[in-house]
């Protein structure tokens, strides 16, 4: 596998080749004595969980170092990225599998969720932790002589640690606002977007690319506040999309009205209701009943929620664009540049 096939379509095949080079280094880590057994349940779990999303945050540290280096990758430097980015997929896997118990989800990815399968159930919560301690696992391996060994270590937990604080702060939030939906503000709604969100799915692989290339984290806290805006408007954008998105597109059918999420619609709509508004969101707001839905779903409409969301595009797209150019390092806009690319008006 050369470096000519980081781009295009081999860039995800080169990519998933070395999600099967480390996941046989992982079922022969001689830190355990694996049995047959033992090692094809790992085997089935972690093709069930870690491969199988878009791979966006994974594929990112790979774009991401490839802008900073301003040249095509060796194939030692496109490895190491890939591992990295697998790094992230891994972290996100841990997430997903506890997240669908915590929120007794039926499926995930289009398949049912993984605690859902016949000879799996509770066992999952401990290939959740088996999930987050594979990374420090592959860390040691490949980075281990690094100079940025430590600094890739302290990044995981550091991220870990916000990641699951936001998960508890999201968690403790739908379970007071389905007594109180006065909690559902949007400092609350933002705050746990930064956490839950933001800082593993989008600043993450960037800090990894910075790190491969040499840098200190510290020089650039400018470019971490870019970053966790973006996942915002990420989130922004998926809370949107989970009521007036196309389910066929998006692949999923959006559940947030049903599971009392803060969802950025309703923290908008409350801010917004008149007291006859505010009495049939309350009344309905919750109910798995679809009658119940569309009538929340009738008020965003009435509320002009989808004009206001344009409007919220637009300006957080000029806000970052002009936070982006500000940026002293060229390397650095591009970087900042394609993350944003990718998500502008997205659909899905």
């Amino acid at each position: 596998m050369a470096s000519n096939g980081t781009n295009g379509p081999d860039r995800r095949s080169a990519f998933l080749e070395i999600y099967a080079r480390l996941k046989s280094e992982l079922l022969d880590d001689p830190a355990f004595d694996f049995t047959d057994d033992s090692r094809q349940w790992i085997d089935r779990m972690l093709d069930y969980n870690v491969p199988g999303g878009k791979l966006n945050r994974g594929l990112s540290v790979v774009d991401s170092y490839k802008l900073l280096k301003g040249k095509e990758l060796s194939e030692e430097e496109f490895f190491l990225a890939s591992t990295l980015g697998w790094c992230i997929e891994w972290l996100q896997a841990y997430f997903l599998v506890l997240d669908d118990i915590m929120d007794s989800s039926h499926t995930r990815r289009g398949q049912p969720c993984w605690f859902r399968l016949p000879k799996v159930g509770m066992i999952a919560v401990n290939d959740g932790i088996l999930l987050r301690n594979h990374i420090p696992r592959v860390l040691k391996r490949h980075f281990k002589d690094k100079s940025y060994y430590v600094d890739l270590l302290d990044l995981f937990n550091e991220v870990e640690f916000q990641t699951a604080s936001g998960q508890m702060l999201d968690l403790i939030t739908t379970h007071e606002g389905e007594t109180d939906l006065s909690k559902y503000k949007l400092p609350v709604y933002n705050r746990i977007v930064q956490y839950k969100t933001a800082y593993y799915s989008f600043y993450l692989p960037v800090a990894c690319a910075l790190l491969m290339s040499g840098e200190d984290l510290d020089n650039f806290i400018e470019v971490k506040n870019i970053l966790v805006e973006m996942g915002t408007y990420f989130q922004v954008q998926d809370d949107y999309l989970d009521c007036f998105g196309d389910p066929e597109f998006i692949g999923k059918i959006g559940t947030d009205i049903e599971d009392f999420k803060c969802s950025w619609l309703v923290v908008q709509a409350l801010a917004r209701a008149d007291e006859n508004q505010m009495k049939v969101i309350s009344e309905n707001y919750g109910k798995a009943d679809q009658s119940c839905v569309m009538k929340v779903k009738a008020i965003y409409k009435d509320l002009n929620l989808q004009g206001l969301f344009s409007e919220f595009e637009r300006t957080s797209y000029e806000k970052l664009i002009s936070s982006i150019e500000a940026q002293p390092s060229k390397a650095v806009q591009e970087v900042l540049k394609s993350f944003l690319a990718k998500i502008y008006k997205r659909q899905k």
